[in-house]
């Protein structure tokens, strides 16, 4: 398996839910108080049957007016055109956005030729809890096309990828892996968003059950460092893909 990080940015957001970028070079934090710095990242992964990609990032376009995703899409060889599959961890604005294109006032998806694999739950939960995190009518326009393949709880979607239902960053957030030749990838999206959240114990209040996040983030942890997986970090500063060992009660990334 081959796999890629497809770097959007960096990005401040505060309690409006708005994405603004942030570049710690020209920008100062102290000018957007009460805001969460974050990196965002979605993933490309090359099986020996799909081209995937781990949640899509939140839609944003270039300087020509090209989705960031499809440009990193490219840049690592490949058309996002050949995308089969789009696996979403949830539908928060910063995982979801980049469900759909907007070009020259028209909407069209991102991956037209992909299935978006989405827990029920959660696509149930986007439309009867409102919130400023979904952006309902993303989802909307993906139904329409079709595409959407729903999966509900924990299990296996073909002979490569399993996924588990953990809850914890919202209440049907879910986590993937994948599986071939020996080899294991996990994307573990908003549960483990970070490979510096193993290397000290929170309970991040930006979580819908910030103690199941923190546990759940122990047990990924651990169970990477037992079968020795590549990790994918969304939200990553840096090591966006990463092994962990876990030696005298203490996480190491690799």
């Amino acid at each position: 398996m081959k796999a890629f990080a497809l770097y959007e940015g960096s990005y401040s957001v505060d309690n409006s839910k708005t994405f603004i970028p942030f570049d710690p070079v020209i920008h100062n934090p102290k000018d957007r108080p009460a805001s969460l710095f974050v990196y965002v990242q979605p993933f490309l992964v090359e099986t020996g049957n799909d081209l995937i990609i781990l949640d899509t990032g939140l839609g944003f376009q270039n300087e020509q007016g090209e989705l960031i995703i499809h440009e990193n899409i490219r840049k690592a060889g490949y058309d996002p055109a050949d995308v089969s599959l789009v696996l979403m961890s949830h539908l928060h604005f910063d995982h979801a956005g980049g469900m759909i294109n907007h070009s020259d006032g028209k909407l069209s998806l991102s991956f037209p030729n992909a299935e978006y694999v989405i827990q029920r739950g959660e696509w149930e939960a986007a439309y009867s809890k409102p919130s400023r995190s979904y952006k309902t009518e993303i989802f909307d326009f993906v139904q329409r096309s079709g595409s959407v393949h729903f999966i509900e709880g924990s299990g296996q979607f073909n002979r490569e990828i399993a996924f588990e239902l953990t809850g914890g960053h919202c209440e049907y957030h879910q986590v993937f892996l994948i599986r071939e030749d020996e080899e294991t990838i996990f994307f573990g999206a908003d549960i483990l968003p970070e490979p510096e959240q193993l290397l000290r114990k929170f309970i991040a209040k930006y979580d819908f059950d910030g103690r199941k996040s923190m546990e759940l983030r122990q047990e990924y942890g651990k169970r990477a460092a037992e079968e020795y997986w590549n990790c994918l970090f969304y939200h990553a500063k840096s090591k966006a893909i990463a092994k962990v060992a876990f030696e005298n009660e203490a996480f190491r990334i690799l």
